[in-house]
């Protein structure tokens, strides 16, 4: 293990990783969309609601790309996340990220399903290490992600603004797993009015805010914020790097190294062929390739069997 020492801590430019919960009617894809185009000019739609995104297209001018699956499966996340990088896509929005936890093939399934199959043994064990290789894509996605949450609902009674009492609903609990708002930079509850509070920001100036019908200006404001800091090599530039270094194992070791630093071997990708896949991967299998070659015993060529009776 190498030695650890501190260093002069320094500030990285990065991109937003934004979650946005809210109830029903809460407005939760109209605001992912509106940042998200405000951010860049190529978005990514993953759209689990059944195509409710794509309603929006041509709304305020706003255009996008998008993608329905039916499998919400963590491993699946990860190569539509490794497609989106290949394609070079500013903006991911997963609408919604909640299907990855309950719904077909997500994490509460898959962990039932594979419980079922050994009753000696749960199926977390199991799928931790998918749903962990699934956050890590999102994390360090070589661009911004803004994901929505459903949201466990309740009916509320309030006074509304002629002081009468009327049931209001609001959002609880986050439909995903516990402590999923450790992962992002900004999570915004947003009610039935769409307006957000923003209930944990690393954005300081943003700490306990509330902003109406939040959109454009909340994301230049965000943006502007992460941006300011040192840059680092995109996960396509290290992609460029790593396929320039075929065959090279010193080289890629080094790399492989560097990348770790910057914490983004789980940095969605494709590899030579476009598969998707991840920048760890990519770079241990072009170094394990260069180790085969160079550990190779060299075959004794065959006589051409036209030489084959010379001898006779």
């Amino acid at each position: 293990m190498a030695a650890l020492s501190f260093a002069p801590a320094t500030k990285e430019a990065s991109k937003a990783r934004i979650a946005l919960v809210g109830p029903s009617g809460s407005g939760k894809t109209y605001t992912a969309l509106a940042m998200a185009t405000a951010l860049s000019d190529r978005v990514a739609v993953i759209d689990t609601e059944r195509g409710s995104a794509s309603k929006y297209v041509g709304l305020n001018g706003w255009q996008f790309d998008t993608v329905q699956p039916d499998s919400y499966s963590p491993r699946s996340l990860v190569e539509l996340l490794g497609m989106a990088a290949g394609g070079g896509y500013g903006v991911v929005v997963i609408d919604s990220l909640s299907h990855y936890w309950e719904g077909a093939d997500g994490m509460l399934e898959q962990v039932d399903r594979k419980s079922s199959a050994n009753k000696f043994a749960t199926g977390w064990k199991d799928m931790r290490p998918e749903e962990r290789k699934m956050i890590d894509a999102i994390i360090s996605y070589p661009g911004h992600v803004i994901v929505t949450l459903r949201t466990k609902t309740e009916y509320v009674i309030v006074e509304n603004d002629k002081g009468k009492k009327a049931p209001q609903k609001v959002g609880l609990k986050p439909i995903q797993r516990d402590g999923i708002e450790y992962e992002f930079d900004l999570i915004g509850d947003l009610d039935v009015q769409n307006t957000m509070r923003v209930t944990k920001s690393r954005i300081h100036t943003l700490n306990n805010a509330v902003i109406p019908l939040p959109g454009e200006d909340l994301a230049h404001q965000i943006d502007e914020w992460l941006s300011d800091g040192v840059q680092v090599p995109t996960a396509a530039e290290y992609r460029k790097r790593a396929l320039d270094l075929t065959g090279d194992k010193p080289g890629l070791l080094e790399l492989y190294d560097e990348v770790k630093k910057h914490r983004m071997l789980g940095s969605p990708t494709t590899d030579g062929d476009g598969k998707p896949g991840v920048l760890g991967d990519l770079i241990k299998h072009l170094g394990s390739q260069a180790a085969a070659k160079l550990t190779a015993v060299p075959s004794e060529p065959r006589i051409p069997s036209e030489y084959e009776d010379i001898n006779r």
